[in-house]
């Protein structure tokens, strides 16, 4: 049974998307042990609530000191004991001494088709906006594992998006998260825990 922690920083659509993919079986062999929302209000840790699997908040806000906050994201992360950590919309760079310690064992979630408008300053809406700026045809989602840089790390699986006429960042941003990071983001998660997948082999 491979255990996940899943961090979060939102409202948790790739997360109801593991949850809902392991309730149908289309997540085999796996089980979420922690929920992790670096914001004590995201509606992630409600949707985790609400599916009964155990969740925490560590903040900037209760812990100012970098050095601080990072310790304490270790240790939440520690505590659940997981095989695998799933960054599914979390905003917040990992520290080299996470990274080092999971290593090979945490996967991210990137709204584009990598190398494209990734890296530093790429997240969220903004991967969006700069898609429709450059005017591409095609956009998408990747999951790779992490590595001590931003998006940089093994490129697992990725699905692309048509760009539409009209989009706007929003309408695309939402056809992205249907069309490809939830199927994608759940495939990945199931080979993982099913051997099909592994870190060095992608």
């Amino acid at each position: 049974m491979l255990k996940i922690a899943v961090c979060v920083s939102g409202g948790g659509t790739n997360l109801q998307a593991i949850i809902d993919s392991i309730a149908s079986g289309t997540i085999t062999n796996t089980r979420i042990v922690r929920v992790i929302s670096n914001k004590a209000g995201a509606y992630a840790l409600e949707r985790a609530a609400a599916a009964g699997i155990d969740a925490v908040a560590v903040t900037r806000a209760d812990h100012p000191d970098k050095a601080d906050f990072n310790a304490a994201l270790l240790k939440a992360v520690d505590e659940a004991a997981p095989d695998l950590v799933v960054l599914a919309g979390f905003l917040v760079v990992l520290d080299a001494g996470f990274i080092r310690k999971y290593k090979g064992r945490i996967i991210n979630i990137h709204p584009s088709l990598i190398p494209s408008f990734c890296g530093d300053g790429f997240y969220g809406l903004k991967v969006h906006e700069a898609a429709l700026a450059r005017g591409v045809k095609v956009t998408g989602a990747t999951v790779h594992f992490v590595d001590e840089g931003t998006d940089t790390g093994p490129i697992i699986m990725q699905k692309a998006v048509n760009v539409e006429e009209g989009d706007t960042p929003e309408v695309l941003q939402k056809r992205v998260m249907e069309q490809a990071e939830w199927k994608i983001l759940p495939a990945v998660i199931d080979g993982i825990a099913n051997n099909r997948i592994k870190y060095g082999s992608v």
